[in-house]
């Protein structure tokens, strides 16, 4: 579904590591959702280091890619964190290959955020059950915080990524933002967390209320059934932490993941480009950069939204390059 717009080279590797550098320099973390995609080898990843005797190995780039990444970017969002707890093992393996200053955003794990298994094989007896840890507090403070401390510099935002609910899991938006409010209160404080819903009709004050109470996020994020990100941007109350921002741009809105999959593998490509979403995003990284005192923004893309995120970034890079100040940091 490629349009003839589509602007497919919008990323040069350099111009865009010097460009997200300075915005990280300022708290403006942005980055993509995972990064092993070989359809991003020429623009970001080199082909020779990944070949093993005159041909590219796969294992090879699974193990060693990230560290190239970090070479241009200063941050990532980490969904395998939402399938399982992270271990020392796993996070010292991330960590080594990062430099100083690199910062990785988790998904937490959806032992925590599903009410309901679904029907997935992946949760074998499991399946159509409740969750008897359901918000539980303090299994996410042991087995996912726990796990996090000793490496704490490199952590970014942490976020609670709600699946849709169904209405025999909540009937009313309201039992939510109760259930996830009492949740709220008992986190331990010093970390950037966000929350990120998929009903549509939970998006209301006093969800927004319920997050600025806790000084959590609201992730804007935008999604097959959600409104768009200009929508959750101008929403009254949304910025529910003023010292915190997060937001994905995941799908378009009204476009299913199966579809967005089988339309733009092997994501070396935008095909299907989002104006109005990409000067949201802009005018989010605005709001942090000229903030009367600093803060942290996290801003992540997904392959799934427009086809490549590294024309995604590198279109919204280029929109910021033309604002005022936005640029390069204050003398």
């Amino acid at each position: 579904m490629e349009t003839e717009d589509a602007d497919n080279h919008g990323f040069e590797r350099g111009a865009a590591g010097a460009a997200l550098q300075r915005l990280a320099g300022r708290g403006v973390f942005v980055g993509t959702s995972s990064w092993k995609y070989p359809g991003w080898i020429g623009p970001l990843y080199t082909a020779d280091r990944y070949q093993f005797r005159g041909k590219h190995s796969d294992a090879r780039f699974e193990r060693a890619c990230l560290a190239e990444y970090a070479s241009v970017f200063r941050t990532v969002c980490v969904d395998a964190a939402y399938y399982a707890f992270p271990t020392a093992p796993w996070l010292a393996r991330l960590i080594s290959d990062v430099p100083d200053g690199f910062r990785f955003s988790f998904k937490v794990t959806d032992e925590i955020t599903l009410r309901r298994f679904p029907g997935l094989a992946r949760f074998g007896p499991r399946r159509g059950t409740n969750n008897a840890n359901y918000l539980n507090a303090g299994l996410f403070a042991e087995a996912f915080l726990g796990r996090l401390e000793p490496c704490r510099e490199k952590v970014g935002m942490l976020i609670f990524e709600f699946s849709h609910f169904h209405p025999g899991e909540y009937a009313r938006g309201r039992d939510f933002v109760a259930d996830l409010g009492r949740f709220l209160g008992q986190l331990p404080p010093g970390w950037d967390y966000g929350v990120e819903i998929r009903n549509r009709t939970f998006l209301h004050p006093e969800y927004f209320d319920a997050l600025a109470r806790h000084g959590v996020a609201h992730v804007y994020t935008s999604w097959e059934a959600m409104p768009s990100l200009d929508e959750q941007w101008l929403a009254p109350g949304s910025r529910t932490n003023p010292d915190v921002l997060g937001a994905r741009l995941l799908l378009r809105p009204g476009r299913a993941y199966e579809e967005a999959v089988k339309a733009f593998s092997p994501y070396d490509r935008v095909r299907d480009p989002n104006p109005s979403a990409r000067r949201a995003a802009v005018e989010m990284v605005l709001s942090c950069l000229r903030a009367s005192r600093p803060g942290r923004a996290y801003l992540y893309v997904n392959n799934r939204f427009e086809g490549c995120a590294l024309g995604t970034i590198g279109a919204i890079l280029g929109l910021l390059e033309q604002q005022p100040g936005a640029g390069h940091p204050s003398p």
